[in-house]
């Protein structure tokens, strides 16, 4: 009976924006299409469909805008092409700037979202700012993100007007996956243009109900693309990157010299509008941009870092779900790989296969986690299957596969989404693992010659050559473990709340991904009510809080806490925030050749606050500070301190071609006896964009810890613990994938013995790409 009534439910509570209600535009198509150059003069743009953006979405919702704004649209049978008039009262207001692609928001803009199987599971974004800088990503409702890593090949162009500016865009067909075989298509569209002035203005076409908490299912549909071809659909892609590695020891050490020359390619071929097959090798070059810089110090748990290359971000949604299940910045050195991706109907999948020279995962635990690095090269796959309903639910699969000669790691689940209503959600996820560890895995975290273990083991905090990633690691044989994630959201225009539920045992493993935390339960319940001033300078304001609580499997207590955060915002980009959070936290283990808690760890009583606020005084310069006082766990000493910690950040335009946008983090622990360590990291970057094409980019991330060797009682540690990373980059991209890069980094040093910074590594590197569209 249940198994029947499921289905009706789901059918009768969906989500209630019909089509009827929704904008609707016919996009009609030429023979003649313009030319992209920013000025709308070709027949073309006369033929156009014409929509104008008459609403304000954000502050308010849904009032007069407060500028003229027409969109135009218009398609051959491979390319749609969209144009904006965006009128402006006063033009010496616009802001607009010369910078690398995805990186001038903030500027003024205008642009088109596409969901082109018209689900709301998935939108193409596509913006342009007045100079005819591109800007895309991928929104995902399921996961609730945007992606700008993703990059199409897709033309524009912008220029100022008297009356304010002029963009246009041409949308090749095969960027998108969408079903051929309908005679008509029909897209979900919306059309935006950002107005940054004394408030940054939201204008759009269409109206956002901010009672619905799903924002894919208000955009407008989009009818046209007659007998639509997505041409050129063969996309091959051969690189070439050359570099020489040199590295010491230390300042009296010879250079050990490395040179490198590696010839790549990638594959995209369309083999239909709607399936998409990838083929790579020697994929990597992660010299081009570095990470931005992290402060590990005081941290259990591993850092995350995001991908950047191509191969792995097209089509990446396709293997999308609740939990970071596949994170292939795991796959290190990627010898070659295989994806096919598609969506046929309601049918969405995704097949991943790729072998790695250096075969990295996570060891996760409750307490921390770090990665382990073999030595062995791996095969690696992941598969993925989601049936979307369109009526408010869908259901899923997953499965990922990792193998080498000593290692084998395998995983699958299932996942579900039932939209009730335009407000009540829920997810649901269960994931079962299958592993196998080499035998002599553990030796990568034991702190001394031998972690085997005797029944008799144990040791006292400090002294002990265990830790939680040596038990975790010591397993006879495979072993086998279980996740599971029940969700509950509530969205409405004044109130949320959520209630959430995880659980993954001890031997649960999902290698290929990002879960850090296991032999771990965790219970959250949350809400909060937000507001909408009229008047005045805040046109926001929120309040939330939530309390939650984590315990191992055997029901020991690791964390209790309670949080509460107000925050407002409003004109000149202004957002500032307050928390408080109140909590009881186990530190580490003082016996750490066992697991257990109770009785072996200590309890702690953790109470701080802390402020964030951001805000762009002037047109040029957008600044944010934070700051955070209060108790914190020493995790190195197994005591309690107070930290103090300043975080800041500002971005500087001083002209249309040169960005400066730098970081700090200040953090300062204090223990009885005074103060433990002192931590400084500043990231700045400093590019000069020549045109829209090619740029020259500065990075340098300093890294700065002073510590009191007097106060570490366990462990011996260094006064002086300085690190500087520099690089240099000359970049020309015809196109994301058409580019030539050049540029020299290196690395310096000081600790107690070096207190100069001394240089012990450096890098010259080149890296040339064509794409050839067939």
């Amino acid at each position: 009976m249940l198994k029947r009534l499921l289905p009706l439910a789901a059918l009768l509570l969906a989500p209630t924006v019909s089509a009827e209600s929704r904008l609707q535009v016919t996009i009609p198509t030429t023979e003649q299409p313009p030319t992209i150059d920013g000025i709308l003069s070709e027949a073309a743009w006369h033929d156009a469909t014409r929509v104008p953006l008459t609403l304000q979405t954000r502050p308010a919702e849904n009032t007069p805008a407060p500028v003229p704004t027409e969109a135009r649209l218009i398609a051959t049978r491979d390319t749609l092409y969209v144009a904006f008039i965006a009128e402006d009262p006063d033009p010496e207001r616009i802001r607009a700037h010369l910078t690398d692609r995805d990186k001038s928001w903030g500027d003024d803009m205008v642009g088109i979202k596409l969901d082109t199987w018209n689900q709301a599971r998935l939108a193409y974004q596509f913006f342009v700012n007045p100079m005819g800088v591109q800007h895309d990503s991928i929104e995902n409702e399921l996961t609730g993100r945007e992606s700008d890593a993703w990059d199409g090949i897709w033309q524009s162009a912008g220029v100022l007007t008297e009356n304010g500016y002029q963009v246009e865009m041409a949308l090749p067909l095969r960027l998108f996956n969408f079903d051929g075989n309908l005679d008509e298509q029909a897209w979900g569209i919306e059309l935006v243009r950002f107005y940054p002035r004394d408030n940054n203005y939201r204008l759009a076409a269409t109206p956002v109900d901010r009672d619905i908490a799903c924002r894919l299912c208000q955009m407008g549909v989009a009818t046209g693309f007659a007998e639509a071809e997505p041409g050129n659909q063969l996309q091959i892609t051969p690189s070439f990157t050359a570099n020489r590695i040199e590295t010491r020891d230390n300042g009296d050490s010879p250079w050990d010299k490395e040179d490198n020359m590696e010839p790549g390619l990638d594959v995209r071929w369309g083999i239909t509008p709607d399936t998409l097959l990838n083929l790579t090798i020697n994929p990597d070059f992660s010299q081009v941009e570095a990470d931005a810089g992290q402060l590990d110090v005081n941290t259990t748990f591993a850092l995350f870092y995001p991908e950047k290359r191509p191969f792995y971000l097209d089509n990446a949604d396709n293997f999308a779900t609740q939990l970071n299940l596949i994170n292939t910045r795991n796959l290190a050195e990627p010898e070659f790989g295989t994806k096919i991706t598609g969506q046929r109907g309601n049918h969405v999948y995704g097949l991943l296969q790729t072998r790695d020279d250096q075969t990295n995962f996570l060891i996760p635990g409750n307490l921390g986690s770090s990665i382990a690095e073999l030595g062995e090269t791996s095969d690696n796959f992941a598969g993925r299957y989601l049936y979307d309903s369109g009526n408010g639910w869908q259901a899923g699969v997953i499965g990922t596969f990792r193998e080498s000669e000593h290692y084998r790691n395998a995983m699958s689940g299932v996942d579900l989404r039932w939209e009730i209503t335009d407000q009540h959600r829920i997810d649901a996820m269960w994931l079962y693992s299958d592993t196998r560890y080499p035998e002599d895995l553990s030796e990568q975290f034991c702190d001394g010659d031998d972690c085997s273990m005797p029944e008799d083991a144990s040791c006292e905090f400090g002294q002990c050559d265990y830790n939680e990633q040596v038990l975790r690691t010591l397993k006879d044989g495979p072993f086998q473990g279980q996740l599971v994630r029940l969700n509950y959201n509530y969205e409405s225009r004044h109130w949320f709340a959520y209630a959430n539920l995880y659980h993954a045992d001890e031997d649960f493993r999902a290698d290929l991904g990002f879960i850090d935390r296991i032999d771990y339960a965790k219970a959250v319940a949350g809400g909060g009510r937000v507001w909408y001033p009229e008047q005045g300078f805040f046109h926001e304001a929120e309040l939330s809080g939530d309390v939650d609580r984590s315990e191992n499997m055997d029901g020991d207590l690791l964390e209790q806490e309670a949080e509460a955060k107000f925050s407002l915002s409003g004109k000149y980009e202004t957002y500032v925030e307050w928390y408080a959070v109140t909590r009881e936290r186990v530190g580490q283990r003082n016996d750490g050749s066992n697991l257990s808690v109770t009785g072996n760890a200590p309890m702690f009583d953790e109470t701080f606050g802390g402020f964030y606020g951001e805000v762009r005084p002037v047109k040029p310069f957008k600044f944010g500070v934070g700051a955070r006082h209060g108790d914190e766990i020493d995790f190195a000493n197994n005591q309690l301190g107070t930290i103090t910690q300043l975080n800041g950040w500002m971005n500087w335009k001083p002209t249309r071609s040169i960005t400066a946008h730098l970081r700090h983090h200040w953090r300062e622990l204090d223990v009885d006896g005074g103060t433990l360590f002192t931590a400084n990291l500043s990231d700045l970057r400093l590019t000069w964009q020549f045109n829209v094409r090619s740029f020259l980019r500065l990075s340098t991330i300093y890294t700065h810890i002073d510590r009191d060797p007097s106060l570490y009682q366990y462990n011996d540690a260094d006064e002086n613990d300085q690190r500087l990373s520099s690089e240099v980059l000359y970049g020309y991209k015809l196109n994301p994938q058409t580019v030539f890069y050049a540029g020299y980094s290196d690395g310096r040093y000081a600790d107690d013995t070096e207190t100069d910074l001394v240089q012990d590594s450096r890098t010259y590197f080149m890296k040339v790409s064509y794409a050839w569209l067939i």
